[in-house]
């Protein structure tokens, strides 16, 4: 028997490893700084903070896109779907920090994390993406998980769960965005967009409040989110653009183990029976996706 094997389906399982890890660490890191904006968040309105970490996202961007040579090609900027993605992520970033503001946690998160669902849908509808019955049924399986960890509070869903449902459908739009951007442009740019479209976004609200004073502990609190949120940024965009979208987009739910895990050594928080239910079925999914993505692969 002769084995054989094929480049093409090679190289698309390495894409989607490459998005797989991508996700998963942006996820981890996305959380880190939401830990740190959450501490920050008890002094400082949250406009505000937003528009001081993202200035400081847009510097820290700026200096790693000089330092790479990546601002020679300055006029790639002038693409409006960077534009146009960083006015979505800035949207997304704006409703759902109000939904937050006025929802349970569970309920906001639970929502937030039906991302992986709209962004398989526009991958069908827009990418023509072929996603199989199990797949999906090990989306739903991953999303059965959240419902159980966060356990969402039925009081809870008001005119603000539609809010946060508008940020969810607007972080799915901005990840199908990213994919629609050329691989010409670089991702380091893409992140400097939407530091700057989000810095902007929240800069105009402050500009309708009272500043309140920020002390030297909440600056290093907010510079050390601005680190985790730049990166994060990076390897979001690297994720979309790797790989299948219903593949990779499920690897969201791991945002969720990381909070988790955060809220054990932070606050001390352990999750119930539920929720160690909840987790089972995350990591279940998770693993079962990646079995069937290895059995793609032909052996013989």
């Amino acid at each position: 028997m002769t084995l054989s094997w094929s480049p093409q389906k090679v190289c698309m399982h390495a894409d989607n490893r490459r998005g797989i890890l991508a996700m998963s660490l942006a996820m981890a890191l996305f959380i880190a700084n939401d830990a740190l904006v959450k501490q920050v968040s008890a002094t400082l309105p949250g406009p505000q903070l937003i528009f001081i970490r993202g200035l400081m996202a847009t510097t820290l961007v700026l200096i790693m896109a000089q330092a790479m040579g990546h601002l020679k090609n300055w006029r790639l900027m002038l693409n409006k779907r960077l534009w146009i993605r960083g006015s979505v992520d800035a949207a997304a970033s704006l409703t759902y920090l109000t939904a937050v503001f006025h929802l349970p946690l569970g309920n906001a998160t639970a929502i937030n994390l039906a991302s992986p669902l709209f962004i398989t849908v526009f991958a069908i509808i827009f990418f023509k993406e072929q996603v199989t019955i199990q797949r999906g049924a090990l989306i739903l399986l991953g999303f059965s998980g959240v419902l159980l960890v966060v356990q969402p509070s039925s009081e809870g869903f008001n005119v603000y769960a539609w809010i946060a449902v508008l940020a969810t459908l607007f972080h799915a739009t901005r990840d199908t965005l990213t994919r629609a951007i050329g691989l010409h442009v670089p991702a380091l740019l893409i992140t400097l967009s939407t530091a700057v479209s989000v810095a902007l976004a929240a800069g105009g609200i402050t500009l309708t409040q009272t500043w309140t004073p920020v002390d030297s502990t909440s600056l290093a609190l907010l510079f050390g989110a601005s680190l985790f949120l730049s990166m994060a940024y990076y390897l979001l965009i690297v994720a979309m653009r790797s790989g299948e979208m219903s593949l990779v987009a499920p690897f969201r739910y791991c945002g969720l183990l990381f909070a988790l895990l955060i809220g054990y050594v932070v606050w001390d928080e352990v999750p119930n029976m539920l929720g160690w239910a909840g987790i089972f079925l995350l990591v279940i999914s998770g693993l079962l996706i990646l079995r069937s993505e290895r059995l793609k692969i032909p052996t013989h």
